[in-house]
């Protein structure tokens, strides 16, 4: 196998072996299973909010909880959103904290993340976007980003409007490396993104469903046992559509948002704390299904990648498994990966 073959430039900003990252999630991204994924050769990405307030550790503790378990690199999650002044001087606290702890690699998401950029290129750091159209690439390209995760229909959370072709389509003209989020749960999707021209893919709802995720027994099996079409989107969490498992609780409470909430959403001062109220509602009704399981609620974020999740395994496997699929089709097939080679 040749070593370089899976060299991306995410791998050069990130300082991994393998272009993978474990999106950082709310409420699932444990310091077990960021630092699993570093290990492996691809890098965990920590969530700051789930790290303090889900997981109980300080955030500097937490990072050197997880150096203690890897030397590899790790990446971390900044918000950058402008919900209250009190979030953002937290926010700012918590770059500057990772920073202090020899943090390189930030992925950010929603605001403008220019101060981000700034304060991560004195350090000798890079940043990378979370985008879903060409429009707000090119937002955070005017704040000096270095690379975007382009965020398709396929994926959990707070997912795109478009698949992953268009979307590596409209974004590689703009010259900045690119990853792909969404839609991957197997080898053989991760061998197809980077043959699209993705520089690597960030996976989430597969690796919930490892052995190091702290998440409940149900979610992961939830994870397991689910098919594409069983993804929905609901507005009841945040007050935009998340992708989340289709399960009974899911079908009670309905899929939109009230008519009142979404006239509140889509006004120009109003939204602003209907989205602090959804949010503050979601992170504690997540938080309690995480970790309760179907007890609590049966609610579980998830994306259509399930389709290729068909078991709980280690997330060193993952890794390992996507890593020399892909290798094995550069050196067997010659993969035109642009993004993969270059």
């Amino acid at each position: 196998m040749n070593a370089t073959a899976l060299t991306t430039p995410l791998c050069r900003h990130a300082g991994i072996e393998v272009p993978l990252l474990c999106g950082a999630m709310y409420p699932c991204s444990n310091p077990e299973l960021v630092a699993a994924v570093s290990a492996a050769g691809g890098m965990g990405v920590v969530q700051p909010i789930s790290l303090a307030y889900v997981h109980g550790h300080d955030l500097r503790a937490g990072l050197r909880l997880i150096r203690s378990l890897t030397s590899k690199p790790i990446g971390f999650n900044a918000v950058v959103e402008k919900s209250s002044r009190i979030y953002e001087d937290r926010m700012r606290r918590w770059v500057d904290t990772a920073l202090g702890e020899g943090v390189r690699f930030f992925v950010t998401a929603l605001g403008n993340p220019r101060w981000v950029v700034e304060r991560v290129h004195a350090a000798g750091g890079f940043v990378y976007h979370d985008v879903t159209t060409r429009a707000w690439a090119e937002r955070a390209l005017e704040g000096g980003v270095d690379g975007l995760i382009a965020v398709n229909r396929d994926a959990g959370g707070h997912a795109g409007g478009l698949g992953a072709e268009r979307l590596i389509a409209e974004l590689a003209p703009l010259g900045k490396p690119v990853v792909c989020a969404g839609g991957v749960g197997d080898a053989p999707a991760f061998v197809r993104a980077l043959g699209l021209g993705y520089a690597g893919v960030q996976l989430g709802t597969r690796f919930i469903a490892t052995t190091e995720c702290r998440a409940h027994a149900d979610y992961k099996r939830a994870i397991v046992s689910a098919h594409a079409n069983d993804i929905v989107l609901t507005e009841r969490i945040s007050g935009v559509p998340v992708a989340v498992i289709d399960t009974p609780y899911v079908r009670r409470m309905g899929l939109r948002a009230g008519w009142l909430a979404r006239r509140l959403l889509r006004h120009p001062r109003a939204k602003h704390y209907m989205r602090m109220l959804y949010s503050l509602r979601s992170i504690w009704q997540l938080k309690r299904a995480s970790l309760e399981g179907a007890g609590y609620r049966d609610y579980f974020q998830a994306g259509r990648s399930v389709e290729g999740i068909h078991g709980i395994e280690p997330a060193g496997d993952i890794v390992q498994r996507f890593a020399a699929a892909a290798a094995h089709e550069l050196v067997v097939n010659s993969m035109p990966a642009r993004g993969a080679v270059n």
